[in-house]
């Protein structure tokens, strides 16, 4: 998988990283995702908006790596990798809509996967990128 990072800003002015991913996030990318997001909030970012269009497959991995960028946002330390998604079932910290993270134009098979795992009710899913970035 490819993260390809660009820096934006809300109407009103305020930062926002985006992270856009190509390719396939599973077992062997996932990690990738959580340490770009660990770095990027560890240098202040507080605002992340994950651009979906070139991702071609999430599996379980790519929902515990969401759940682990949300609490990253949240300034708490992520679930241990090695409990993996499980630890989403026991999970009790995505209790509402993280405000923090936004996800912009998921294609449908990812869409899906968000949708089925319910993971979906967690996020702002956007089409536009403009009207994504007003959200923050």
């Amino acid at each position: 998988m490819d993260i390809i990072v660009e820096n934006a800003a809300t109407p009103a002015g305020d930062p926002v990283a985006v992270l856009k991913l190509e390719g396939e996030l599973d077992a062997s990318s996932y990690v990738e995702l959580i340490e770009r997001a660990r770095e990027l909030t560890q240098a202040g970012a507080s605002r992340l908006l994950l651009d979906l269009s070139g991702l071609l497959y999430m599996g379980s991995a790519g929902l515990f790596a969401l759940h682990s960028v949300a609490m990253l946002l949240r300034g708490q330390a992520p679930p241990d990798p090695e409990l993996g998604y499980g630890a989403l079932h026991d999970a009790e910290d995505l209790d509402e809509t993280i405000s923090e993270l936004k996800l912009l134009n998921p294609q449908a098979q990812v869409d899906r996967v968000l949708e089925r795992t319910g993971m979906k009710r967690f996020f702002e899913v956007h089409t536009d990128r403009s009207t994504a970035l007003a959200a923050f």
